[in-house]
């Protein structure tokens, strides 16, 4: 039993010739190889369709972390709000 299948695609030429480049370039070793990739990393972004949004919130925490801190007055108060918020985006990873 075969653990693989031939399938016949169509590209556009701009995408043929980037994946015949990789193949010279010896990022791969056959175009099979390039596509392969290709669609392994499109199921990869696929299955994790929440991660630009929990990026987007650490962000949003280190820019209000940002802020409060260049508005705090004491090295101590600085200090914990660092630890707080270093602890809660520790907890949200």
């Amino acid at each position: 039993m075969h653990t693989t299948q031939q399938l016949s695609i169509s590209l556009p030429n701009d995408l043929v010739e980037e994946v015949k480049a990789r193949v010279r370039a010896g990022e791969y070793a056959s175009d099979s190889e390039v596509i392969r990739e290709g669609l392994r990393t499109l199921l990869a972004r696929d299955r994790e369709p929440f991660k630009p949004l929990f990026n987007a919130r650490l962000l949003g925490k280190a820019l209000q972390a940002a802020h409060i801190l260049s508005n705090s007055s004491s090295a101590t108060h600085r200090q914990q709000l660092i630890v707080s918020n270093y602890l809660e985006l520790r907890q949200a990873a």
